[in-house]
């Protein structure tokens, strides 16, 4: 850091908000230096703890033959769920999430459902132990439910059906000039952090305990891990300095690790780490839900949609979780960027012997608005219209045709200039002609193009989570210390929320450290999710900083004789006077409502918009395919770093693209075992998949609400901008009989998937043909 000496006067412009400064831990990232939960120096006597696992995905628990692994070398304690002090319950918003199986007669709910923790000297001594389970536990088993359409047919659901209407959709479709019904399946999406799930626990005196923990979310880990040991919240303090990346597979998933920790470490009186392996993390974890959806649509000779209902059926899993919520995101997301005068959408969250679905970045909005989507694509099919031009005629408008079906006003709607400007500058009009002249010649390879745009709604949907609190210390020396209740996963967040402290303090950002996250520091925080990272933390960091500022000014001209100081100078002198040098700040984001029985209400502050043009090359023999190029323009506002927002943008495309072309998750069907449950056999998007040509441009805009420096969330809406990849697909196998057949594509669209739309297109031109 520079020396304070050479720091700025206070209050002397520098433009730090706004500057593309590199992350504030790169450095330390590519040398290896950062230190994650893992890296902590362990201290003396720490024992590591493992997780036995259910062998069957539905069965009822006759017994555990713990004496077996306790006869494991280096086996230190083995405890079940009847050993926990407190409930055994780990659930985000319903108590339906046991943190062990339970005693015998207790069901078991999915293959992977942790039975029994074993503590031991070594993590492999305990893993060994642990992968006993297959042989000591014994149970009963019954047929299990895997599929949403299974659940859905059996009326099992994780949290009542939800119901979103406006206007009277079944009169509208049925005096549609033109009607059609089509099905549409996507699949979930493994979060795939770099680093596990991992807690580390600390006794402390008094019966206090310090977890340090992977997770997006410490407060809810100190809640509870506080009720698994029946202890107040603060006698546990919980700890993250960095993630190695969340998704959201760390907002509430974390935990059920943290609570083992924490249990084995107050049994023993010992530290206990649970690091779990990346195929145990596959087994026990939930992820992004697959959702498959019964579509109904009528529309007039523009593509116009006059009406439309939906049905969307999730695999939730076993239990709650954050089902409901993410199926509220879903509903409030597919009308994406369309005005939808007369609609139905009905929700189910089906229960199934599987993992326990949770967050991933987009949190059921991605869900929502692909739907709208695949809608619009099969309209301007029929009509033989270019897509674009069905997308346009859709379009919310500016005055007129502006409301949600959930009843918010779009009123800061940049729709139109946005995508009027990429498609100008991606040359869209030139490449649709280029592309038809190609498949014109090409029987074999074919080509396709998209452009889609996006909407996606900002604030956690859930009023009171939309609060955050920061301190900011200011040392006598001139350098500032702020800690904030947002954790950094990668994202960026610190470094946007120094940018803005050092902004509002008018010093380099040298002068600003962000210390970790921490619930004896911060309390009762919100998750850093829902893209409200920087909105919230940001706005609380700037109000404490702007507090010390004030003070500053009015010491300044209480004594004139100290203006013109160099800051540190200024600041030494303010501590001898007695000025509070240090400040909490708080923000709320203002002019939320929601009615969650109604579905009604202002659940969102702003809006962020995108627009993605693909292009992609089909091989209709294999399958195979590849993007030849995509070109990207996203709303951001006035960007607080440009640098770290179209980092974020390209990263959400490729691991966008991934969930949507590549990335399956494959149960077997009788045994309800997950199959691709390691890299070996789950395969995410490489460098190798980027597009040879991947243009990513800001639309330089600020934000209509008074958000931080008048910026927009970046984390989850670019995650919609690789719709454009699969429509480009489905457009090249649409090709292939000449347009006039709909390709039954769906998602992830593999090579298997695309090689059964091809047959099936061309399946459908030799029936129509043939009639």
């Amino acid at each position: 850091m520079n020396n304070p000496a050479d720091l700025p006067l206070q209050g002397s412009p520098h433009r730090v908000a706004g500057a593309a400064v590199p992350h504030e831990s790169a450095a330390l990232h590519v040398a290896g230096a950062a230190p994650y939960t893992d890296d902590l120096p362990e201290l003396a006597g720490t024992l590591h703890a493992a997780l036995g696992l259910s062998p069957l995905a539905h069965g009822v628990l006759r017994g555990i033959d713990l004496a077996r692994v306790r006869a494991v070398p280096g086996v230190v304690d083995v405890f079940t769920a009847q050993d926990i002090p407190g409930p055994n319950e780990c659930g985000a918003l319903v108590p339906d999430d046991p943190i062990l199986a339970g005693e015998p007669g207790a069901v078991l709910r999915y293959l992977g459902q942790p039975v029994y923790a074993v503590v031991a000297t070594t993590r492999e001594a305990a893993r060994r132990a642990a992968a006993l389970a297959r042989q000591v536990i014994a149970a009963d088993a019954l047929p299990p439910v895997l599929t949403p359409q299974q659940a859905h047919a059996a009326q099992q659901y994780v949290v009542p059906p939800m119901h979103l209407a406006r206007g009277d959709a079944r009169a509208a479709i049925d005096a549609a000039p033109h009607r059609f019904t089509t099905s549409f399946d996507v699949g979930g999406q493994e979060q795939f952090y770099l680093e596990g799930q991992i807690s580390y626990a600390v006794p402390r005196e008094a019966g206090g305990m310090q977890v340090f923990c992977s997770t997006q979310h410490p407060s809810e880990m100190q809640h509870v891990v506080a009720h698994a040991l029946r202890r107040p919240a603060h006698a546990v303090q919980v700890e993250c300095r960095r993630m190695g990346g969340g998704f959201g597979g760390k907002e509430s998933q974390s935990a059920q690790f943290a609570c083992v920790a924490a249990v084995a470490a107050a049994r023993l009186q010992r530290p206990v780490k649970l690091r779990v392996d990346r195929d145990d993390d596959f087994l026990i974890t939930g992820r992004r839900h697959c959702f498959h959806y019964a579509i109904e649509v009528g529309h007039d000779d523009a593509g116009r949609i006059l009406g439309a209902e939906v049905t969307m059926v999730s695999r939730a899993g076993h239990s709650a979780d954050l089902s409901g919520p993410v199926m509220t995101r879903a509903l409030c997301h597919f009308d994406n960027a369309y005005w939808l005068p007369h609609v139905a959408m009905h929700g189910y969250s089906g229960k199934t012997n599987t993992q326990s679905n949770t967050a991933f970045r987009g949190f059921g909005g991605p869900q929502g608005a692909i739907a709208i989507e695949a809608v619009m694509d099969s309209v301007a099919r029929r009509l033989g219209l270019d897509p674009l031009a069905v997308r346009r005629a859709n379009f919310y408008g500016e005055h007129t045709n502006n409301v949600t079906p959930y009843g918010q006003t779009v009123d800061d709607n940049i729709l139109a200039p946005l995508v009027d400007r990429l498609e100008r500058s991606s040359d869209y009009a030139a490449r649709r002609a280029a592309v038809a002249a190609f498949n014109a010649g090409s029987p074999v390879l074919k080509k396709g193009l998209a452009l889609t745009p996006l909407k996606f709604g900002i604030s956690f949907n859930v009023v009171h989570l939309n609060q955050a609190g920061a301190l900011v210390h200011v040392y006598t020396d001139g350098s500032v210390l702020v800690n904030h209740g947002g954790t950094e996963m990668g994202q960026g967040l610190n470094t946007k929320v120094a940018q803005v402290v050092a902004q509002e303090l008018g010093l380099p950002l040298a002068a600003v450290r962000v210390s970790a996250t921490d619930t004896h520091k911060i309390a009762n925080t919100s998750a850093t999710a829902a893209s409200t990272g920087s909105d919230l933390n940001g706005k609380a960091a700037q109000d404490a900083a702007r507090q010390i500022r004030a003070r500053l000014e009015r010491f300044q001209a209480e004594h004139p004789q100290h203006a013109g100081l160099p800051w540190p100078a200024l600041v030494q002198q303010a501590y001898l006077a007695r000025v509070q040098l240090w400040s909490d700040g708080f923000y709320a984001t203002p002019g939320l409502q929601w009615d969650r029985q109604t579905m009604q209400g202002r659940p969102f502050y702003y809006f962020a918009y995108g627009a993605a043009v693909s292009e992609v090359l089909v091989d209709t023999l294999t399958g195979e395919w590849k993007l030849l190029r995509a070109d990207v323009l996203h709303d951001v506002g006035t960007s607080l770093n440009p640098a770290i927002d179209i980092g974020q943008i390209e990263g959400a495309f490729i691991q966008g693209m991934g969930w949507l072309t590549m990335e399956e998750l494959v149960w077997h069907p009788q045994t309800g075992a997950l199959l691709t449950h390691a890299p070996s056999t789950y395969k995410i998007p490489t460098a190798n998949d980027c597009p040879p040509h991947f243009d990513v441009q800001l639309f330089d805009r600020p934000n209509a609400k008074d958000s931080i420096h008048r910026s927009k969330a970046v984390g989850e809406p670019p995650l919609l901008l690789p719709f454009s990849v699969f429509f480009a697909i489905r457009d090249a196998v649409s090709a292939v009989g000449g347009h006039r057949v709909d390709p039954p594509l769906q998602a992830p669209a593999t090579g298997e998937a695309i090689l059964r739309a091809v047959q099936a297109v061309q399946a459908g031109c030799a029936a129509g043909a043939a009639a």
